[in-house]
């Protein structure tokens, strides 16, 4: 496995880095960022993945989010992939913010043109997977978290793979994006228009056909002055699904904050908090 160093520093007594590498899964050149704690030195660490939401990358996160320091006090590794491929050469990748690059929905496309590459589901839980257990993730002690797409993504891959993911949580999550312009959009042209397959990426579907997938609960905060909140990202459609699966679910909603990353920044000490207990 050939991972290049685009860049490393120096942070809260650990190391931040960016890698690039060829990517099996996806077919092209993948980014994704790192942080590594300085309890590394003794030894595999507890991980945790983010998952970005629309138009963000690798570095949005690491640089935006303020993760690394709770990330060092808990000892815990930070992973953070790009949101989709990019420079594919598909014809209207680049046309849309909210569809294409940038905005891959963590899913593996099946529609000719989009399924040769853009296989973000694949990505992650395949090959960055392995990845991070080479940079010293314990392979048992892996959970998930993201923003928006990032937190559709993120709940949707720990409930389809609860052996790799031990924790999940979100900020202001997609929850149920066969319901949504932007998931109905991005799902039409990635999977076609058979909507029994968007279920397959839609947590609020999934959590329904489940019962009590992690008993030990799955944390979501939502600003109520995020502009997206009532025609995109139906919390109450997965709150719901949570009480029909018997799942815990703490749904935290905060007055004044938006969609943004000053929401994020705020509370990301209790998201660190809530998977370090449990990993």
């Amino acid at each position: 496995m050939n991972l290049e160093i685009i860049s490393e520093h120096a942070c809260f007594d650990g190391i931040q880095r960016f890698y690039r590498h060829q990517s099996s899964e996806i077919g092209l050149p993948m980014r994704f960022s790192v942080f590594i704690p300085r309890q590394a030195e003794n030894g595999a660490l507890p991980a945790l993945f983010y998952l970005a939401g629309l138009t963000c990358t690798e570095e949005t996160f690491m640089t935006k989010g303020a993760a690394q320091r709770y990330a060092a006090e808990h000892g815990m590794m930070l992973i953070a992939p790009d949101t989709s491929p990019r420079g594919a050469g598909i014809e209207g990748e680049d046309e849309h913010w909210d569809f294409g690059t940038g905005a891959g929905f963590y899913l593996d496309a099946t529609e000719p043109g989009w399924n040769k590459n853009y296989r973000m589901y694949s990505y992650i839980t395949k090959e960055l997977y392995a990845i991070a257990e080479t940079l010293g993730a314990a392979k048992d002690r892996m959970g998930i978290f993201g923003h928006s797409m990032g937190g559709h993504g993120a709940l949707v891959l720990a409930l389809k793979n609860p052996q790799l993911f031990k924790s999940v949580s979100a900020f202001a999550p997609v929850a149920a994006p066969v319901k949504c312009p932007w998931g109905q959009k991005a799902f039409s042209r990635y999977l076609g228009n058979d909507k029994t397959q968007w279920e397959a990426y839609d947590a609020s579907c999934l959590m329904q056909t489940l019962h009590n997938p992690f008993p030990q609960g799955i944390l979501v905060d939502q600003g109520l002055k995020d502009s997206f909140l009532q025609e995109q990202l139906y919390p109450e459609v997965f709150e719901a699904a949570c009480e029909q699966a018997n799942q815990p679910l703490v749904l935290r909603h905060h007055e004044h904050y938006d969609h943004g990353y000053y929401f994020i920044s705020t509370f990301m000490e209790d998201h660190i908090r809530f998977h370090a207990e449990r990993l």
